[in-house]
């Protein structure tokens, strides 16, 4: 298949507009209309993962860090990204990059690392915020149905884990048509009145040109009349980190005995221990020092993610035991992520883990 295939679905179940302000997903590096035949997955990528796509007949990569995250005015091989940049080039290796829009799905970094925890009850810490979007259109009575699936088919109508959520209100529309109109009922100069339904359904942002172009295409009148509202609601089911609950509480001591094992975490850095059992859980994957008062705030017992700085510890107090696990371990499954979500999509096509440990931290 094309390169383009795999990104337009890539950038549709792990939409672009999830990302962060700063972040660079998305294809780096590669022509769309390249014909692609197998993918190796990795969480950064190296000039040793380059040689390995090389040799294990990958043409694309598939990473969650970004190999480029700042400008590039030029390519002399002078820095890492640029020796990479110009080393795919060169091999013909295409890159493309699930960075912060893997981390807020539902079923993104966050989740996957409570799902290795064996967390239940499992909720978003931080909810998703200004991505929702409120569609109000009016469609005649006989129309409704013809619609109405076509706007949920396109996607719209998902509130958490419900889905074909509109709302409907009988009313009477009137209109009047002008010279060169062809009225789907009532005639040119005349004013119609006409039997309609108001009809309401939320989408995500990233979503709206699909859901009008559905309207568009399933509506029978030449002009359609349609609202779109910018909602300020939460995304319940996306977001930053997230809170479960442990099958039996644990001592804190064991607690970080089975992080370690977990996450095969050599080097866990904790803050001072509470004395309390650890039954709440909060998780971030990744740099998450953001979300610790998030995680105060819901009574979390514990806190594990990573890159927590020496005076954050301070801020545990007696509070909540912090666990700082490792970057490069807090994210380490977020290859499986994207290879349940391809072979999902393209179950023939040839997808393979990369062997490689891009962690740049060692422990003595």
């Amino acid at each position: 298949m094309k390169l383009k295939e795999l990104c337009l679905y890539l950038d549709s179940v792990i939409p672009l507009t999830f990302q962060e302000s700063y972040d660079n997903s998305g294809l780096q590096v590669g022509l769309p209309e390249k014909e692609i035949k197998s993918a190796l997955i990795t969480l950064d990528v190296t000039e040793e993962i380059l040689d390995e796509a090389g040799y294990s007949g990958c043409d694309v990569i598939i990473s969650h860090h970004p190999l480029i995250f700042n400008g590039i005015k030029r390519l002399s091989g002078r820095t890492l990204t640029e020796r990479i940049l110009l080393k795919a080039i060169k091999q013909d290796i295409a890159i493309y990059s699930a960075h912060t829009n893997l981390d807020v799905l539902s079923n993104g970094v966050s989740m996957k690392m409570a799902e290795k925890m064996k967390l239940n009850n499992i909720k978003v810490l931080v909810p998703l915020k200004n991505r929702l979007l409120k569609l109000v259109t009016y469609i005649p009575e006989i129309s409704l149905d013809k619609v109405r699936d076509a706007l949920f088919g396109a996607g719209a109508g998902v509130i958490g884990n419900y889905d074909q959520c509109g709302f409907v209100t009988p009313g009477t529309g009137s209109f009047r048509g002008g010279e060169g109109t062809r009225p789907f009922v009532g005639g040119k100069g005349k004013t119609h009145f006409e039997k309609e339904i108001r009809f309401e359904t939320v989408l995500f942002s990233h979503l709206k040109e699909r859901v009008l172009k559905a309207l568009l295409e399933a509506h029978p009148y030449e002009e359609v009349a349609y609202d779109l509202y910018a909602l300020e609601n939460q995304n319940i089911a996306e977001g930053m980190g997230c809170v479960g609950e442990l099958p039996e509480a644990m001592e804190e001591r064991d607690f970080l005995k089975s992080l370690s094992s977990s996450f095969s975490a050599k080097g866990i850095r904790f803050s001072k221990p509470t004395g309390n059992k650890i039954s709440k859980v909060a998780v971030c994957g990744g740099s998450g020092a953001s979300l610790l008062n998030d995680a105060l705030a819901i009574s979390a017992n514990a806190f594990v993610t990573a890159d927590i700085r020496y005076h954050t510890f301070f801020d545990a107090g007696n509070r909540i035991l912090i666990a700082d696990i490792g970057h490069y371990e807090s994210e380490k499954y977020s290859a499986e992520i994207l290879y349940d979500l391809i072979i999902k999509k393209f179950p023939t096509f040839a997808v393979r883990f990369s062997e490689i440990n891009t962690n740049p931290i060692n422990y003595l």
